[in-house]
């Protein structure tokens, strides 16, 4: 007897310089799509009072998340704020395994190499300004961004506008609404190909 073997989930990535929207549009699409997960990520930071281990996130010790970046076990890592954060590639495997898919907040790096890990059942969708002057201003409607950090927000943005080519879309976030619209869409064919 032949095992019926599960299809593949699929992997979707929204990257796109701080200010843009994302989170909000991600917010949004996970409403939309209620059979989407969003990614869980791996922390060396300590649990808060009502997090739970792999909902919220995968708590790890220094040594282990150190052992795991040597050995590969990340599709993307960073250090900020005294801690790291890095998405598992041997968790995200087993939830696309299990035929699940899932949404990803990576930075465009990171995105770049999750698509080449999973080259056949990922979409990378970069989510881009109106403008530099339309996000400056939305970083500083924010008001908490002092003007060293804004500017190195907004250097950071233009360096990761620079990786928006090697995304299989692109959207600009001119409009919220729009934006989504178009995003779902998207995401609709995407998940409808066998």
């Amino acid at each position: 007897m032949v095992e019926e073997r599960k299809p593949r989930g699929k992997l979707i990535v929204f990257s796109a310089p701080s200010g843009t929207g994302k989170s909000t549009i991600a917010k949004l699409i996970l409403e939309r799509f209620p059979n989407l997960r969003f990614s869980v990520s791996a922390t060396t930071r300590q649990k808060r009072t009502g997090e739970t281990e792999g909902i919220n996130y995968y708590f790890l010790s220094n040594d282990t998340f150190e052992e795991k970046i040597r050995t590969g076990g990340f599709i993307e890592h960073e250090f900020f704020f005294g801690n790291h954060y890095g998405t598992l590639l041997d968790k995200t495997g087993e939830v696309i395994d299990s035929g699940a898919s899932i949404l990803l907040d990576l930075d465009v790096k990171g995105a770049v190499n999750l698509k080449k890990i999973f080259p056949d059942n990922s979409l990378l969708l970069f989510i881009k300004p109106p403008g530099m002057e339309v996000l400056k201003q939305r970083l500083q409607g924010r008001e908490s961004e002092d003007e060293e950090s804004l500017n190195a927000r907004l250097e950071r943005a233009r360096l990761e506008l620079e990786y928006s080519d090697q995304f299989d879309q692109v959207v600009v976030n001119d409009d919220l609404e729009r934006a989504v619209e178009a995003i779902a869409t998207i995401i609709t064919k995407f998940l409808s190909k066998p």
